[in-house]
Parts: C-alpha cells; structure tokens; sequence
C-alpha cells in the first residue's frame, strides 16, 4: 500500500452488523462509504440507495466508482415472504455483483449466513465439525437466497475474475441471546477482524469461510477463515451461565429455521 487507506463500500449500513462494522473497520485502515436504502444515523455523507431499484443503478455505480472493496450486509436478514427475499436478496445482490463488475471493484465480501446448510445435522459429540463446503441444504428462502448468493459469487469469480470470501455468520451481536448461539455467535469485535482478513487476504478467488468466534462449544471448521488471517479473539462461554435451559435442541444447525414457522422480519 502507498499510505492511502482502502476504500470500502459497506452495503446495509445502517442495519446491526452494518453498525457494528461502521464503528470497527476503520481501526483497521479503511476508509468507509456507508450506502442503505435509508438515511444512515451519524453519516452525513451516506449513499441512500435501493440496490434492487434500476432507478439507483446510476447511484450505485457512483458509490462504487473508485471504491478497493465491498462489505454487502445489505438485503432482508431474516425469513420473509418469497417475493420480498427475491427482490431484496436475490436481486439486490445481483445488481451490486454487475454494478461492481462495471466499476472494476475487484473484491466483495458477502454476508452470507448458516442458513445456507441450515438443515445440514447438528455434529454430535463425536463428530467432526461442519466443514465450509459442506453442501447447500437451506432452511428457509432467506437461506435460498444465501445459497443465490454464494453461486454468484462463483460464478462472477470464474466469468469476471471479481474475488469474493463468502462469510456465513452465525449470530453476530454484543452477546449470545440462546444456548444455540453459545455455539455460533460471532462477536463485534471479530465481525470486523473477519472481515478485515476477509478483504487483505490475498488470492482468495472465492472462498466460503463459517463466521463465528473461537468458542468452547463450535460446531463448525473455522480452519479455512483462519487460513486468511481471521484471528478470533472471543468465546461465548462466558456469558452460558446467564442463559435459560435450553428446550430439547433442534437436530439442525438452523435450529428454530428449520420449523414449519420460523423467525419472520418485520420492517422497521
């Protein structure tokens, strides 16, 4: 690098992670351009932009033109009805996957999620950790649309030569809210040390890595993130004693995503 710190485009900005990352990244050395598809709190100079809107194609291309990077958080974040994931997730992602092709951004790391093998078994005690390329089995169309998304970042890899690291994030928040996500939480402050490796790595093609931290009770290979330099710094276990019993667990890494009614987004 010549001094100048990288310029990174963090879709879905105002959203929790998108939040989080806001106030991370840049300890890291990057220089940030915020974009939603509403005003973000705090910053001022924000892109207000709907990615699946072809009436923003001209937006996008002027928040992405000059950009090193993209962080894409953006899209529906938990189940919803088909057509609003279609529209959100699905095509959203493939206008900024076009819109940044166009603009010549070589990288984008994509918030991809565990819902993406949601019904891949839960590893028992014996069993070797889930690895990262494990098969798609999604449990919801939420996770469909992850699996959408992973496939076209190949495809832009192997068509386009546009990198990207795949991260399905388990349960990113301040703390862990169930006894499943003492398994898969994902701290704020490895959130942004992942996606930090996530974008200085070099070579990465595309490569799909289980976003979590280092915790006592993980069910997933967290080899091939490490292989980017991700170096968690964080365990759930602390916070397992404040947390309920847990209710006989799901067979499922998706857990309550894999019933007959999971958990459902609800606009703001």
């Amino acid at each position: 690098m010549t001094g100048r710190k990288p310029t990174v485009l963090l879709t879905g900005a105002a959203g929790a992670i998108g939040t989080m990352l806001r106030e991370r990244l840049p300890r890291h050395g990057y220089a940030l351009r915020p974009l939603d598809v509403v005003p973000v709190a705090g910053e001022p100079d924000a892109v207000v932009c709907d990615l699946s809107d072809p009436a923003d194609d001209d937006t996008l291309r002027a928040a992405l033109r000059g950009a090193d990077a993209v962080v894409h958080l953006a899209g529906i974040p938990l189940e919803s009805a088909f057509e609003t994931i279609l529209r959100a997730n699905v095509q959203g992602t493939y206008r900024l996957y076009e819109a940044a092709r166009a603009e010549g951004v070589r990288r984008v790391v994509f918030a991809s999620s565990n819902h993406a093998v949601g019904f891949t078994r839960w590893p028992g005690p014996d069993d070797p950790p889930i690895a990262a390329d494990t098969p798609h089995r999604p449990d919801t169309f939420y996770g469909l649309s992850k699996c959408f998304g992973e496939d076209l970042a190949q495809l832009y890899w192997d068509r386009h030569g546009l990198e990207t690291v795949s991260v399905r994030i388990g349960a990113c928040s301040p703390a862990p809210a169930t006894v499943r996500e003492l398994s898969i939480w994902l701290s704020p402050g490895d959130a942004a040390r992942l996606v930090h490796a996530a974008l200085s790595a070099e070579r990465v093609g595309h490569t799909v890595v289980f976003g979590s931290s280092a915790n006592t009770r993980a069910v997933w290979d967290l080899a091939p993130a490490r292989a980017l330099g991700y170096e968690p710094a964080d365990d759930s276990e602390p916070f397992a004693a404040a947390l309920a019993p847990a209710p006989a667990p799901s067979p499922h890494l998706g857990g309550p995503f894999t019933t007959a009614t999971p958990p459902t987004w609800t606009p703001a």
